[in-house]
């Protein structure tokens, strides 16, 4: 059946209105405590659907400008409390997260999960870890800090996991690429930023990793110049 012209005048002009940014964020129809609470929900919605955390400025689109995203979080994370998640700061954003004590009964169900850390083997994560605590690194110097060659095969499954990209040219001679974490790096991990990694010294305690190794050599130029 043919559309009617004005069924079709309606339909383009919502899209039009979409398109030209007419989402009403403000709600100034609606009393103060509806409103609050119809931001509440999309925040929530928002946060919900991503993968990766949502920040501020993603949030601010759908509510209004004289809204504040700190005291929706608060009302937020005051309603999941007696629920098994919970709403988080992470990484420079908020996302849902299962709380810490549901991990086992998370695992022990075998169900399939969302987000989090991808399967690494133990030398992967050592090595994302001493990317974590030494970034911009290359990958000479990984070698150095382990004792053994860092290969690119373990590069690239860090890279392909999303969990390192690459970072400034080394200023050593040979200019070598470095890497360093991202956000998903974060993200799967569960930390706001960098400064909440574990405490360096005590992995140093244990053996596990060297910073005297990475500050005190350098690389040969040639080993790593033509790495990409």
């Amino acid at each position: 059946m043919a559309e009617t012209g004005t069924r079709k005048k309606q339909r383009t002009g919502n899209v039009t209105s979409e398109r030209d940014g007419l989402y009403d964020r403000e709600l100034a129809d609606l009393p103060p405590g509806l409103r609050w609470r119809e931001w509440m929900l999309r925040v929530e919605a928002v946060i919900f659907a991503s993968a990766e955390p949502v920040g501020r400025e993603t949030l601010a689109r759908v509510v209004g400008k004289d809204c504040s995203i700190d005291l929706l979080i608060d009302d937020l994370q005051e309603e999941l409390k007696d629920r098994p998640y919970e709403l988080v700061s992470i990484a420079g954003g908020w996302q849902h997260r299962t709380r810490p004590r549901f991990a086992e009964t998370i695992r022990a169900s075998s169900a399939p999960t969302r987000g989090g850390a991808a399967a690494l083997s133990q030398f992967e994560t050592m090595v994302l870890m001493a990317v974590g605590y030494f970034q911009p690194i290359t990958r000479g110097e990984l070698s150095k800090i382990f004792g053994k060659e860092v290969s690119r095969d373990v590069i690239g499954s860090l890279r392909g996991a999303g969990f390192i990209g690459s970072g400034p040219r080394s200023p050593t001679p040979g200019a070598p690429y470095t890497y360093v974490t991202t956000p998903h790096f974060l993200s799967a991990f569960g930390l706001q930023s960098l400064r909440d990694l574990p405490d360096m010294e005590a992995l140093e305690d244990a053996g596990l990793v060297s910073r005297q190794i990475v500050q005190n050599e350098q690389l040969a130029p040639e080993t790593e110049a033509d790495e990409e």
